[in-house]
């Protein structure tokens, strides 16, 4: 059994170093990629688990099979002082990721050509720990897992994804073809990927196979099949083996990282409507079985992303929603860091100028049933945000300067009824994280 470990491991080195992945040019930046940031940057997660506001300053992050180190660059840029550690079993791509950060000018960070197996040889702890398609190339993910949370501060948070064996479905049997036809009998390369694209294109159009896991995308660039039809010690798993890894591996889930993908109540037609099954067995459902049934039901995620961390580091808190008016008075309010740009800044302003609806949905695109789109006026209160986080106080004293009368009664707009039109407006950000609320006193 070690030995075919061992043997799986230099297929996936050799893969790896023939073909680095992801294979961007060095020069190529995810600076303007604001969708990508929000995920990476590591306040979004502390402040799900906690609701609290993070410094990124002084952190130490370990990307954990960095690859060719676009992701590390990713997490250089929305960690602002952080300190970026990458490993790789690939020493080709450990070589690119250096390459990569030194020419973005990010200096704080190192990179060696370890194993995840080897992470203890770092001597270092982490405050987050980002393992981004890795963890389903491992032979025993529960293992990886237990490496990353051996070298995890008792607060810190782990990024990590499995491949979902439902949504891959028939690229693991495209996989067992290739194998049959001995085309992973080594290490896959351009000869091998253009031998699979023979085989699809002779194939009828009607194939089920070649309906699945062939497209444009693989016909005119074969070099794509390495990383799904070609890749080696790729497995799926299911959402059920997914707490089951995390069970064994003694960490607790803390969020689908595109959790608006996983709401089982939006792939209904009407919430007020519901299947009695559901409607009765809802107010009883575990997260992991609320996630299972929108598997089952709707399988359109190629990655089982999530968040976890330590047990019982979880602090208490009270949900936004909750909150009764001295909370919302004690709060202060903080813009996202990947919204926080003149850029946007200057957008809002020509909305509110121009007196059009603001579309947040325009800066990170969040998988949403409809954009959120804010009236002009009251937008403006978000204003004060780019010089820095605000008391939610000053931003109400905003509204009432910009709208103190009542527009048909013309009577003065009540204290009260301010806070609760800017409660609104915060909610429906907030929401999303397009805001981060923080209590303070």
């Amino acid at each position: 059994m070690e030995n075919q470990t061992s043997e799986l491991r230099e297929k996936i080195r050799q893969h790896f170093n023939q073909i680095p992945y992801p294979n961007n040019p060095v020069e190529t930046s995810p600076k303007n990629d604001l969708n990508l940031l929000y995920v990476y940057n590591i306040k979004t997660p502390f402040y799900i688990r906690n609701q609290t506001i993070i410094d990124t300053k002084g952190k130490v992050i370990l990307d954990a099979g960095c690859g060719s180190g676009y992701t590390s660059l990713a997490l250089a840029e929305a960690n602002p002082e952080a300190k970026i550690v990458g490993i790789d079993l690939s020493e080709e791509s450990v070589k690119l990721a250096y390459q990569r950060l030194q020419y973005h000018g990010f200096h704080n960070a190192e990179f060696y050509p370890l194993s995840i197996e080897d992470i203890p040889k770092l001597g270092l702890e982490f405050d987050y720990i980002n393992c981004d398609e890795t963890l389903y190339l491992l032979p025993d993910p529960v293992l990886g897992l237990q490496l990353m949370k051996s070298v995890l501060k008792p607060d810190g948070i782990i990024h990590t994804n499995l491949h979902s064996y439902r949504q891959r479905f028939y690229f693991y049997q495209a996989q067992e073809l290739c194998q049959t036809m001995g085309l992973l009998d080594g290490s896959p390369g351009e000869f091998e990927a253009e031998l699979l694209r023979d085989m699809m294109r002779a194939l009828r159009d009607d194939v089920i196979l070649k309906q699945k896991t062939w497209d444009d995308e693989f016909d005119n660039a074969p070099a794509s099949a390495l990383f799904n039809h070609l890749l080696q010690g790729d497995k799926g798993h299911t959402v059920k083996e997914m707490f089951a890894a995390l069970k064994a591996a003694d960490l607790e889930f803390m969020s689908m990282v595109e959790w608006q993908h996983w709401e089982l109540m939006d792939l209904f037609k009407n919430r007020d409507d519901l299947p009695i099954f559901i409607a009765m067995s809802l107010p009883e459902l575990s997260v992991e079985e609320q996630l299972h049934l929108v598997e089952l039901l709707h399988p359109t995620q190629r990655l089982l992303d999530f968040w976890c961390g330590h047990p019982h580091e979880s602090k208490t808190f009270v949900p936004v929603y909750e909150w009764t008016l001295n909370d919302w008075l004690m709060a202060r309010v903080h813009l996202h860091p990947q919204l926080k740009t003149p850029e946007i800044q200057k957008d809002l302003i020509d909305c509110i100028t121009q007196e059009r609806s603001w579309s947040v949905g325009n800066y990170i695109n969040l998988p949403i049933k409809a954009p959120v789109e804010i009236d002009s006026a009251i937008a403006a209160c978000l204003l004060p945000l780019w010089e820095g986080e605000q008391p939610f106080t000053s931003l109400v004293e905003r509204w009432l300067l910009i709208k103190p009368r009542d527009i048909v009664s013309l009577e003065p707009i009540s204290y009260q009824k301010a806070c609760n039109e800017v409660q609104n407006l915060l909610y429906r950000l907030e929401v999303f994280l397009y805001v981060l609320l923080e209590q303070v006193g």
